[in-house]
């Protein structure tokens, strides 16, 4: 059995990507109305892979398990990843169409997703390459959500997953999970800290959006404060921070400095519009780290 100190790669992300439409307005539409846009963008995306590239330039060797389909998309999907420096050697080719996700982000900086997963039905996560960190998502099926964890935990590799979007899980598939990454609303759907630390969970880290980062572990409870940014698009920022917290751990950070690192890439993820575009590298995250 290949041990993390031997893994090839630091950090493998099992997850999602879309080719991300994104329609910028005044402000998100309520129920039965029409807001017009006053732009529009197209960028690569998809939780696992803005979270793989987002781990990549926090100094990780990284690679993504996931599946795009034979369309232009895709194509368009891969070369991002690859130009990024991620292993994309587990990329599976799908006969259904790549993911999109639509996205209306408003005047504030907040948004609106619909996501049409696609291909990312077809990812499988029985087949992971040895890594330092395993980080999944909830926008591929949960059979290979929990494929995944079941391989990396078998190879005592540390796993952490963003149980986003929100949906409820077993007792059994969270006891494989060392680090367990949600928002609020997220938290909600799956009980309390405490709750999820007796199924199992080796520590809950619950971000705060502008109110900083919750972790909770069996010694108690502590809070990162949030850094100081001014928000344009909030898309991608729990990707940058989930991204940025797996590269640090399995760079050898303890957890207190991973998720100050990672707070400060959430952080900076909001300043610049668009998913991929906004992901932080390491100088400009140990930069924000520094002044703040």
């Amino acid at each position: 059995m290949t041990r993390p100190g031997d893994a090839p790669v630091d950090v493998c992300v099992v997850g999602s990507a879309n080719l991300d439409l994104v329609a910028a307005a005044p402000r998100l539409p309520r129920p039965g109305e029409t807001v017009l846009a006053a732009g529009f963008a197209e960028h690569a995306g998809g939780k696992g892979l803005n979270q793989a590239v987002a781990a990549r330039r926090a100094g990780a060797r990284t690679a993504f398990v996931g599946a795009v389909g034979s369309d232009e998309a895709g194509q368009r999907l891969a070369a991002a990843l690859v130009a990024a420096g991620v292993d994309t050697s587990l990329l599976a080719t799908s006969e259904q169409p790549t993911g999109r996700a639509l996205i209306t982000v408003d005047e504030r900086g907040e948004n609106s997703i619909v996501v049409v997963p696609g291909a990312n039905a077809a990812v499988a996560g029985a087949t992971v390459p040895p890594a330092r960190v395993l980080l999944t998502q909830l926008e591929i099926p949960l059979a290979a959500v929990r494929a995944a964890l079941q391989a990396a935990r078998a190879a005592g590799t540390t796993t952490i997953l963003n149980p986003a979007p929100a949906a409820s899980l077993d007792p059994a598939l969270l006891a494989l999970v060392d680090l367990l990454v949600p928002n609020e609303h997220e938290l909600a759907m799956l009980g309390t800290p405490g709750e999820l630390l007796a199924a199992g969970v080796g520590a809950v880290v619950t971000t705060l959006g502008a109110e900083g980062i919750r972790v909770t572990t069996p010694a108690g409870e502590w809070h990162q404060p949030p850094f100081t940014v001014t928000a344009v698009d909030t898309t991608a920022a729990g990707d940058a921070c989930c991204g940025v917290l797996a590269a640090c751990l399995a760079l050898g950070q303890p957890l207190e400095r991973a998720v100050r690192t990672a707070a400060a890439a959430g952080a900076l993820a909001t300043t610049r519009a668009g998913a991929l575009p906004s992901l932080p590298d390491r100088a400009e995250i140990d930069a924000l780290v520094a002044a703040q």
